[in-house]
């Protein structure tokens, strides 16, 4: 692999980490606890700004994008900027994507990809921005070396993003390549699953940060366990990132050392977690199919946690508290169609309009839940993600804190309620939160 010197490798670069949308806080906060692992901080250390709609900017040496790779839970993927510029028209995007040293990140024998985002740009069609900074690219390789990268839209070597908003453009080399949502430890997914780093920005908006092994948590309806792993991943410190491989390490100019370093103490981290007393994480799940609870098993085994996955088959309405003490429950429920397929054979709303149908279904299950948690789960702080926004008056209880997020392209609320025998009530110390 060919090096630049350790002068440029050092240098501060600037760098973009986006995520989904409502989590950009969250990130920002996770951003700056992984500036302080002690090994980060040893090798890598980066500044966090301020976060903005769609992500977080970040800057430091190279090795920073590594770390991040590495450790975020939230990021979608670590962008570099390579040259950002006003413009005008496509001409100046072209010239812009033209004038810069891709040969000292790649070379033409590698296949390229380029993604286009806009927010309030003039320009009329993204895709003929995209080949202009294409055109660009391959243009400028061409000139300084005589030969040009070929185009792979499905498995690029290279990734290249340009931004545009209203006045200026960013061009970025992505660092990640499959999506840091990627983990590697998920092959069982079943039906509409999260995706990983929504999942784990979910708990972190719920509390859930690290060193929380002896804390209950309880996923009643996990699935295919994607909130167990992602929990228990947390509680013992494993590093999201610390079983696959990422785009920079076929960049040009990547600081080899620096990255062995940041993988070696992940790596550490994993095996010393692999060896705790797996009764000590206390991370349980349930659902009402037994085949779900397989991908749930295989999915824990994967991931390389302790021990087996604690895991009931149970039908939501019927649960009942995994431990003595309280802790957090959190769920993504199926509802209407999905929770009579999940469920028991449909009750006579069969015969009903498939709307109706729905409708009574989500009600049933939403008054049988609610009543669960309000007689069993006394002292339990439950969250609930769902794209219904009914759902507190579908269970009939208040919640202490509505946020609003986004399971892609769907508006969902993250809702907190704080149980107490017979009801609840909004926690004393905090207002409701308003959409």
């Amino acid at each position: 692999m060919n090096e630049r010197s350790m002068n440029e490798r050092s240098q501060t670069e600037s760098f973009f980490a986006p995520c989904p949308r409502g989590l950009e806080a969250a990130l920002a906060e996770e951003l700056r606890e992984i500036a302080l692992l002690p090994a980060v901080a040893a090798t890598a250390p980066f500044t966090v700004h301020k976060e903005m709609p769609g992500g977080v900017p970040f800057s430091g040496p190279l090795a920073a994008a590594y770390a991040v790779n590495l450790h975020s839970r939230i990021a979608s993927r670590v962008l570099l900027r390579v040259a950002q510029k006003r413009y005008r028209h496509e001409d100046d995007v072209y010239a812009l994507a033209r004038a810069q040293r891709w040969e000292n990140w790649f070379s033409p024998d590698e296949s390229l990809r380029v993604d286009i985002t806009a927010h309030k740009s003039p320009l009329q069609s993204l895709n003929f921005v995209g080949l202009r900074v294409k055109d660009g690219i391959c243009d400028a390789m061409r000139e300084r070396l005589g030969a040009r990268p070929s185009v792979d839209t499905a498995s690029p070597d290279v990734r290249v993003y340009a931004h545009l908003t209203e006045f200026d453009c960013t061009i970025y080399l992505d660092t990640t390549g499959e999506p840091l949502f990627k983990r590697g430890w998920r092959m069982e997914k079943g039906e509409a699953p999260l995706k990983e780093n929504l999942a784990a920005g979910i708990l972190r908006l719920a509390g859930w940060v690290p060193g929380q092994t002896a804390r209950p948590f309880y996923d009643p309806m996990c699935g295919s366990g994607t909130f167990l792993v992602e929990a228990a991943q947390v509680a013992l410190g494993v590093a999201p990132g610390a079983a696959r491989t990422f785009a920079f390490e076929w960049l040009r100019g990547a600081d080899t050392k620096a990255w062995q370093a940041l993988r070696a103490d992940a790596q550490h981290a994993r095996e010393k977690a692999q060896q705790i007393d797996p009764a000590t994480l206390r991370v349980v799940g349930s659902d009402i199919s037994s085949g779900m609870l397989d991908m749930a098993q295989a999915n824990w085994e994967r991931a390389g946690l302790p021990g087996d996955a604690q895991l009931k088959q149970v039908d939501a309405r019927f649960v009942q508290p995994p431990f003595t003490d309280a802790g957090m429950l959190l769920m993504n429920p199926p509802y209407g169609e999905r929770i009579a397929v999940r469920g028991e054979r449909r009750q006579p709303v069969d015969e009903a309009p498939r709307d109706e149908a729905e409708e009574a279904a989500a009600n049933q299950f939403a008054s049988a839940f609610a009543t669960t948690l309000k007689q069993s789960f006394a002292g339990w702080q439950a969250w609930v993600f769902t794209g219904d926004m009914t759902m507190p008056k579908r269970m009939r209880l208040k919640e202490s804190r509505r946020t609003p997020l986004f399971n892609g392209n769907i508006e969902c609320r993250l809702f907190r309620f704080d149980m107490v025998r017979g009801g609840n009530r909004v926690a004393t110390d905090e207002k409701p939160q308003q959409d």
